[in-house]
């Protein structure tokens, strides 16, 4: 089963998500140096482990080796969404959005779409 990533693993991977795959180490790293300052081999682990935890495959092709997501991004958002809701929500959708109101972070554009979605399933 697949888990929640670090941080830094998740960077990588959204690089990974918003490219055609396959996506080349240089690509990658390349993308990376714009944003992060982390050393060739520190992405090397990263990728080494984004592939033993199943989130990624990769194969050499010459010199380069290439990287394509082994899931998609939607499906790790369902497995972030999962793992938040169990550690901070108690599982319950309702306390999610009572936090959310209470907190004045859903706007009424927000509470619509909801009410919408809501309707949509029952």
């Amino acid at each position: 089963m697949l888990k929640r990533l670090p941080d830094a693993e998740f960077e990588v991977m959204k690089i990974i998500w918003n490219n055609d795959p396959p996506i080349t180490t240089l690509q990658i790293m390349g993308q990376l140096g714009s944003k992060k300052e982390w050393k060739p081999q520190t992405v090397l682990t990263m990728l080494a482990r984004l592939i033993k935890k199943g989130f990624l495959q990769s194969e050499r092709v010459g010199r380069e080796r290439n990287y394509t997501p082994a899931i998609c991004e939607q499906e790790y958002m369902h497995i972030e969404t999962e793992d938040f809701m169990n550690r901070y929500r108690g599982n319950s959708l309702g306390s999610l959005v009572k936090a959310l109101y209470d907190d004045h972070s859903l706007s009424e554009e927000d509470l619509r779409a909801l009410k919408d979605w809501f309707a949509e399933r029952t």
